[in-house]
């Protein structure tokens, strides 16, 4: 698959530099050095993806992610940033981005990430430093993740998907209060306030990854 790239950093060096990197592996149709130019190039060139750096002279892009996503909505977003506050993950998120990949990742972990998000994950990359000091917040994580029932972590996986309650009473095919309560039984036990907190906590920590492998290994060794 061919996948479309527009790269939209406001730091000519650097975006000429990973444009020509990227364009081995991908179509990479542009790049827009001005936050306010983003939107009308993602609907003149209907990108797959559209790789945004967070911060442009003009202002924070999380700030127009709204605008940016609204553009094209199948264009998936992948903010690329130096930063490393919690924040900025969390109103990338919110706000529909599909990927949060830090510029210290690597071009092999970035190229991963994209093609991730067209395959229809949400990718979240921070610095090595920054998992390891949160090593033992993982496992925590996990600790809590076992105590979530099957239908629990369906619905967190459609949390993590973006899905609203209407959505997810349409797949599962449950009354809304069935959601409601599954919902609320997962924010519980995985002690977090939102559903925005419940997906990043999954996201960051790979608590769905996890319990897949987990599953294929039992699968295994039954077989």
């Amino acid at each position: 698959m061919n996948i479309s790239l527009l790269l939209c950093d406001d730091h000519a060096l650097f975006s000429d530099a990973l444009a020509s990197v990227l364009s081995h592996e991908f179509q990479v149709l542009g790049v827009i050095g001005t936050m306010a130019d983003i939107p009308g190039a993602i609907r003149r060139h209907q990108p797959d993806v559209c790789l945004l750096d967070r911060r442009f002279v003009d202002g924070d892009a999380l700030d127009r992610l709204t605008d940016i996503r609204a553009a094209r909505p199948a264009t998936k977003v992948v903010v690329l940033t130096a930063d490393q506050d919690d924040d900025g993950l969390h109103r990338a998120l919110a706000g529909g981005a599909a990927g949060y990949v830090q510029k210290t990742c690597g071009v092999a972990t970035l190229t991963a990430a994209l093609r991730s998000v067209v395959a229809g994950e949400v990718v979240v990359h921070v610095a090595s430093e920054r998992s390891a000091l949160r090593s033992r917040g993982s496992a925590e994580a996990m600790r809590l993740a076992a105590h979530l029932t099957a239908r629990e972590r369906e619905c967190l996986a459609m949390l993590v998907e973006g899905l609203s309650t209407s959505e997810m009473v349409s797949r599962l095919g449950v009354a809304t209060t069935t959601v409601r309560t599954h919902i609320q039984a997962l924010l519980s036990k995985l002690g977090v306030h939102s559903r925005l907190e419940a997906a990043s906590l999954a996201v960051r920590y790979s608590l769905l990854d996890e319990h897949h492998t987990r599953r294929r290994r039992r699968g295994a060794a039954t077989g």
